[in-house]
């Protein structure tokens, strides 16, 4: 399967974002195909493959008047969407289907028909084993690895609480931001404590929202205005259970992720103009911008504070805001790959002047899955 032979046509976002209490989590999951369908100039009679998480494919098929020939209902937590993405390119590859429509939808404030969230079960790896410890869900999972990463390489709460300061500029630039006020690292370090290390500041926003992507073969994306090609693709997993990961300091299937589509993409770190990591919690994009290889363990913090990932620095990432300033509805990945869209469309309300490659990479879980997408707005690199 080479890059470069399958585009992104068509993209959009809720037509609201943040508190929408007058849809349900399929009519965020609606609202946000009929916006994508109308930036392709596509109808649902159209789309013939379809692909969510947290939400039933079958029944969105049925609630949008789809009748596809290729469906994918893999979830494994906010990196679906960009697993869907690869396994799209794979089923448009081989003509299983040849237009896809990837959704994603929640109602993560609002909590209006929501798909209800999963709760280890006391047979399970996890309930046996860690949730009679404590570590339940994000916020107290998530805290494991960060802990050993601070001693191990003796980061400090300050460093940490420069990442939502930094991307809180950035969201200052995007009118769609939830939270756009300047702040300092002292007033994330004031926050309430939610689980040392993190506090309020560190933690992502709780929002309603979604987004969709429809994609093509690139030969069929001239037709369209402004396709972005899909240069390379890769996805991995480790474990369920933080307390197996193989090293709290690095994800496997960060690494393996982030490998396989550079490899596919045929670039190297110096090509990337533009860096999309998902940041349910402050601490991964330490993990992303080491784990994808554009700084060596335990420089990350270092990296930050140089503001390389800054307005003006030379990797702008999560230009958006990021999930601790734009929105997160409890699946980021579709935004990660909304902003990286954005960027490669020239459109973006931060936008990166000539940006030719961005990198959109997420995790599934608490380090558990990992997706990385390659995009660009070029044919062939």
């Amino acid at each position: 399967m080479m890059g470069h032979s399958i585009a992104v046509v068509g993209a959009a976002e809720t037509t609201d974002m943040g508190r929408i209490p007058h849809l349900s989590q399929i009519g965020l999951h609606a609202d946000a195909a009929l916006n994508a369908l109308a930036d392709a100039g596509l109808s649902a009679s159209d789309i013939d493959g379809v692909a969510t998480a947290h939400e039933s494919p079958i029944a969105l098929c049925g609630y949008l008047g789809i009748t596809p020939t290729w469906v994918d209902g893999t979830g494994v937590g906010g990196c679906s969407f960009l697993m869907h993405v690869r396994h799209a390119m794979a089923a448009i590859k081989v003509g299983l289907c040849r237009t896809v429509l990837i959704t994603h939808g929640e109602s993560g404030k609002s909590g209006i028909a929501t798909t209800p969230l999963p709760i280890p079960v006391a047979g399970s790896l996890e309930g046996q084993f860690e949730a009679p410890f404590g570590a339940v869900w994000a916020p107290t999972i998530f805290t494991v690895p960060m802990l050993r990463y601070m001693q191990r390489y003796g980061v400090t709460e300050e460093q940490l609480a420069l990442v939502p300061v930094i991307q809180r500029e950035w969201a200052a630039r995007n009118p769609r931001a939830t939270a756009k006020d300047p702040i300092s690292i002292g007033n994330v370090l004031e926050s309430r404590m939610i689980s040392y290390p993190f506090r309020l500041l560190m933690c992502c926003l709780v929002s309603d929202g979604g987004g969709a992507i429809i994609l093509t073969s690139a030969d069929r994306a001239t037709d369209f205005e402004r396709p972005v090609y899909i240069a390379g693709a890769g996805e991995s997993a480790e474990t369920t259970m933080i307390s197996q990961m193989a090293d709290f300091t690095t994800s496997s299937a960060f690494r393996v992720s982030g490998r396989l589509a550079f490899e596919q993409a045929g670039i190297s770190h110096a090509d990337v103009d533009h860096l999309m990591i998902y940041d349910a919690f402050a601490h991964l994009p330490f993990y992303g911008l080491e784990d994808l290889g554009f700084c060596r363990p335990g420089e990350a913090a270092a990296f930050i504070a140089e503001r390389h990932t800054a307005p003006g620095g030379r990797l702008p990432t999560n230009t958006n805001g990021g999930g601790l300033s734009y929105a997160h509805s409890g699946m980021y990945g579709m935004f990660v790959l909304q902003e990286s869209i954005r960027q490669m469309r020239g459109v973006a309300p931060a936008q990166v002047e000539g940006a030719k490659i961005s990198v959109a990479h997420g995790v599934g879980g608490w380090f558990s899955a990992s997706s990385t997408i390659v995009f660009t707005n070029e044919r062939s690199l």
